[in-house]
């Protein structure tokens, strides 16, 4: 079967995210868009233990944070050497590694920044037990079905192409996204602040949206896709 074209609202931020993010102004293409995911996310932990060091700031809020944020960036780590996306080894020019690293990666450390450096009003001292716990689990919740569905999908695929129907993808189109949404999610709801959420917002509704459009788009060249669309979700499991 033909694959149905995604909404073209979505191919067109598809296109524009693609040129920010990889082809910008041209030139030599000396860096992988991994690489700079890597950095971002693996440098987490550092930046933010350095900014609790350079503030001398140790509430047990920003210690959760770090933790959490921390550990999940090392997760991605051990997931790059394990079982890499494909779709990140992708060559890109030195003005889109740039623009992925400062305005697609780089707003997730603002949650952080904002905890520990209490700008615009974030008290991190006083945090319930009950938030504490909630933040944890949903956290771990999320890191634990985003590397199950990414390792399910890379280790299947080597075996065998086509739509994946069985395991988490059995009754979640996407559940990657899930985790990745849970995982984010806890973030922002430990820093207890409205612009963590907006750029989140942004995130979920513009660069997640899309992917998971153009995503769909080319699942659709199966057969068994409609069928599985009518059973599935698209984050959450469908309840009738």
């Amino acid at each position: 079967m033909s694959p149905r074209p995604a909404p073209a609202l979505f191919q067109t931020l598809s296109t524009l995210t693609r040129y920010l993010s990889q082809d910008c102004l041209g030139g030599p293409r000396l860096l992988k868009l991994s690489w700079v995911i890597n950095l971002q996310k693996g440098g987490t932990l550092l930046y933010v233990g350095g900014l609790m060091w350079w503030l001398g700031h140790s509430s047990t809020a920003a210690w959760v944070y770090v933790a959490l944020h921390g550990s999940y960036g090392l997760c991605w780590l051990l997931k790059e050497l394990a079982f890499p996306d494909e779709g990140w080894q992708v060559k890109v020019t030195l003005m889109g590694a740039l623009n992925a690293l400062l305005f697609v990666l780089g707003p997730y450390w603002v949650a952080p920044t904002l905890l520990i450096t209490g700008w615009l009003g974030v008290d991190a001292s006083s945090r319930p037990d009950w938030l504490l716990a909630l933040c944890a689990l949903t956290h771990t919740l999320g890191v634990a079905l985003m590397l199950c569905a990414d390792a399910q999908k890379h280790f299947t695929l080597k075996v065998k192409r086509g739509l994946i129907t069985e395991g988490l993808f059995s009754r979640v189109r996407h559940p990657n996204y899930t985790g990745e949404v849970m995982i984010y999610g806890s973030y922002a709801l430990l820093v207890g602040h409205w612009l963590p959420w907006l750029i989140l917002l942004f995130v979920w509704t513009t660069l997640f949206a899309t992917n998971i459009a153009m995503k769909e788009a080319s699942m659709s060249r199966y057969a068994e896709w409609d069928d599985y669309v009518k059973r599935t979700g698209y984050l959450l499991p469908k309840l009738w």
